[in-house]
């Protein structure tokens, strides 16, 4: 019988460049633009941290930088931006559908949403489609977690 085939690790970049990557993305999609100030300030860091990241990552081919004009993504940085930001939204879904206080959600999400590989997302997705579709099972769970 062959070996079942390991999944490779759910993510290539480490969970700071998808910080980066997800702030400039949700930055992008909100705001339409991305600024190093408003990237330092979501993500509680200096000016100076940022900016070197902001230069690693246009290196690295995930975004583009102009120094003091801000910041584009990439069609990779796009693609691994939303990806994060994808991750982030079901389990944020998942955990606040039943009723963690939003401190609690933010800080899971903050811990798991690095170490989510793609099939245990399209699980979890699955699972949060079925409970917003049922508030009748959502609430037999909840019932069960309060008992």
């Amino acid at each position: 019988m062959p070996a079942a085939r390991k999944e490779r690790s759910p993510n290539s970049q480490s969970p700071a460049i998808e910080d980066y990557l997800e702030q400039i993305h949700n930055l992008i999609e909100s705001k339409g633009y991305a600024r190093v100030v408003d990237i330092a300030q979501n993500l509680k860091i200096s000016q100076a941290s940022v900016t070197n990241m902001i230069q690693k990552l246009d290196a690295e081919g995930y975004l583009n930088y102009e120094r003091y004009r801000g910041v584009t993504l990439t069609p990779e940085g796009k693609r691994v931006g939303q990806a994060i930001a994808r991750r982030h939204d079901v389990l944020t879904r998942l955990l606040a559908g039943f009723g963690l206080d939003p401190e609690t959600v933010h800080r899971d999400v903050e811990g798991m949403e690095h170490h989510v590989s793609k099939s245990t997302l399209r699980v979890l997705t699955l699972i949060v489609e079925e409970l917003e579709g049922n508030a009748e099972l959502l609430k037999r769970l909840k019932h069960k977690l309060d008992g």
